[in-house]
C-alpha cells in the first residue's frame, strides 16, 4: 500500500485521483489526436502504472472521468465570476472574460480534445448540459437589460466568444484578446439601460 500522504484514506485517495485527471488533462491539451494511455498518465501524475488501475479499470472509463469533471469545471468558474459581478451588463461582461480566461488555461484545449478522441453519448451530453446551462444566467443578464430579443443577442455575444477563443488558441496574446473584447462590449452592454425602448421594470 502507497504511503499515506493525507490526514485519511478517503482524503489520499481522492487527492491521488485529482493526480490522474489532472495529468490526463494536460495530456489533452498537448496532444489532441489520441487518447492518452493508462500507463503515460500514471507517470505524469508520478504514479506506479499500477496504481492507475486503483481508480480507472480502462483508458475509456478515465476519458469518461474527465468528461464528468471538465464540463462541470468550466460551468462553475464562468457561473460564479458572473455571481461575483455588479449589474447586469457586468455580468455578461464576466460570461466573456470568464470563457476567455478558460480557453487561456488550456480548457478549450482539453473539450476538443475530448471531442476527439472520447466515444460515446456521455461527452454529447455533458457539453450540451454545461452549453444549456451557461445560456440561462447569461439570457437572464440580457433579459435584465431590457433588450427585446435576448437569446439572439446572447448567440451574437457567443460569436465573439468563439472568435476571440480561436485568435487565442492561434497564439495571440489573451490579456490584450480580452480587453478587445470586453471595449467591444461594454459601450452596448453598460449603455443599454439608457437606450430608449427598454422595458420598464418594477
Amino acid at each position: 500500500m502507497p504511503r499515506i500522504s493525507a490526514p485519511t484514506v478517503a482524503e489520499h485517495r481522492a487527492a491521488q485521483r485529482r493526480a490522474l485527471l489532472d495529468a490526463a488533462r494536460a495530456i489533452l491539451a498537448e496532444d489532441s489526436g489520441q487518447a492518452p494511455s493508462l500507463a503515460a498518465v500514471a507517470s505524469r501524475a508520478g504514479l506506479a502504472r499500477s496504481s492507475i488501475y486503483e481508480y480507472f479499470r480502462s483508458r475509456q472509463d478515465l476519458l469518461d472521468a474527465v468528461v464528468a469533471d471538465v464540463f462541470p469545471r468550466w460551468s462553475a468558474r464562468v457561473s460564479d465570476a458572473m455571481t461575483a459581478a455588479g449589474t447586469p451588463g457586468d455580468r455578461v461582461l464576466a460570461y466573456v472574460d470568464a470563457n476567455l480566461r478558460l480557453v487561456a488555461d488550456g480548457e478549450h484545449a482539453v473539450a476538443r480534445a475530448l471531442a476527439a478522441v472520447a466515444q460515446g453519448q456521455h461527452l454529447e451530453a455533458s457539453s450540451r448540459t454545461m452549453h444549456e446551462q451557461l445560456a440561462i444566467p447569461l439570457i437572464e443578464a440580457l433579459t435584465a437589460l431590457g433588450l427585446p430579443d435576448p437569446a439572439t443577442t446572447a448567440e451574437l455575444i457567443n460569436s465573439i466568444v468563439y472568435a476571440a477563443s480561436r485568435l487565442i488558441e492561434s497564439g495571440g496574446e489573451p490579456e490584450a484578446i480580452r480587453d478587445r473584447a470586453g471595449e467591444l462590449l461594454a459601450p452596448f452592454l453598460l449603455g443599454a439601460r439608457h437606450r430608449p425602448g427598454r422595458r420598464n421594470r418594477a
